[in-house]
């Protein structure tokens, strides 16, 4: 890929860990635009460092307080023809609000690991979750 910065777009956004029932479990959000599951993420407002631009999409897209850990990853690919790149933190569910479906998220679920992988409509995101799932921490 180029390196024409100026057309980059930049995002960021995050594994999203709870317990529940002593399983660990991911959140994954439905985008109507694209007909897609995916991680939660978003592009960085003007001014905006990464790891807030995650944990600000992370939180209006789940509709929840989340806490964030440590970076995980990135991954690059092209939109239309420009360059994308999304930065990844791995985050903690703190508190779950009462979800509104919107035009940009219509629906979230919190799936079991196999379940993610099978649900994620993008491979690159199945290799993130797969990597990080090998950490035991939910931070």
């Amino acid at each position: 890929m180029s390196q024409n910065f100026e057309k980059l777009i930049r995002a960021a956004g995050g594994l999203v860990f709870r317990e529940s029932d002593g399983e660990r479990q991911i959140a994954l959000v439905h985008r109507p635009k694209y007909d897609d599951w995916a991680l939660p993420k978003g592009k960085l407002k003007p001014g905006e460092g990464w790891r807030d631009a995650a944990k600000r999409e992370v939180e209006e897209e789940l509709w929840s307080s989340v806490e964030v850990g440590k970076f995980v990853g990135s991954l690059h690919y092209l939109v239309a023809g420009v360059e994308k790149l999304v930065l990844y933190w791995r985050m903690r569910l703190v508190e779950q609000h009462k979800f509104i479906a919107n035009e940009e998220i219509d629906a979230y679920v919190w799936l079991s690991r196999s379940d993610a992988l099978v649900k994620l409509s993008y491979q690159s995101e199945r290799d993130l979750v797969e990597k990080e799932w090998a950490d035991n921490s939910i931070r």
